[in-house]
């Protein structure tokens, strides 16, 4: 399997751009309300220390293996960024871990159904044969009362296994699914 990277994809409504420690200012606004944080833990970063884990996260995992791939949202008709969705990507087991966050604003208009989905079809060609790295697996791990976070996943096609794992159950969607 090649790594290309992140590159960018879009949906109906969303682009997705790959991440630079640039988005980091507009990102911070986005990522503010601390409402975000209730599930996952954390407290919103200043644009700084959001800038400095961009550039962390851009830099690379230090494993050859693993990839980490971050786009943001950026909303089409507003042309504002809205979110982000993430992989980390196992290219010896073409298995990608995913995660989706969307501003508390712009929450309940369906952008991270769209965007889960679009990053799943992504990651995995399904439909087109056009998968970033052709991953046989898509996991995403989400805190049994984050009813939202679960309508999500399922809406990208995952379903929650028995697996847990720090609280959170593990959702996931087979090459079989493709």
């Amino acid at each position: 399997m090649t790594d290309h990277g992140p590159r960018p994809f879009a949906t109906l409504r969303l682009d997705a751009l790959p991440l630079r420690p640039a988005h980091a200012d507009e990102m911070a606004a986005v990522l503010g309300d601390p409402a975000l944080y209730t599930y996952t833990g954390g407290a919103p970063e200043p644009v700084d220390a959001l800038r400095a884990r961009y550039e962390r996260q851009t830099a690379g995992s230090p494993d050859p293996g693993v990839r980490w791939w971050n786009w943001v949202l950026r909303v089409r008709d507003e042309d504002r960024l809205a979110g982000y969705v993430q992989a980390t990507v196992d290219l010896p087991g073409a298995m990608a871990e995913i995660a989706w966050v969307v501003g508390a604003r712009w929450q309940g208009r369906g952008y991270a159904k769209e965007a889960a989905s679009g990053l799943v079809n992504h990651l995995t060609g399904a439909g087109t044969g056009t998968g970033t790295a052709a991953m046989r697996t898509v996991v995403a791990h989400i805190h049994p009362d984050h009813a939202a976070s679960g309508a999500v996943a399922a809406a990208a096609g995952l379903v929650p296994t028995e697996v847990w794992c720090d609280g959170e159950r593990r959702w996931e969607r087979g090459r079989e699914a493709y």
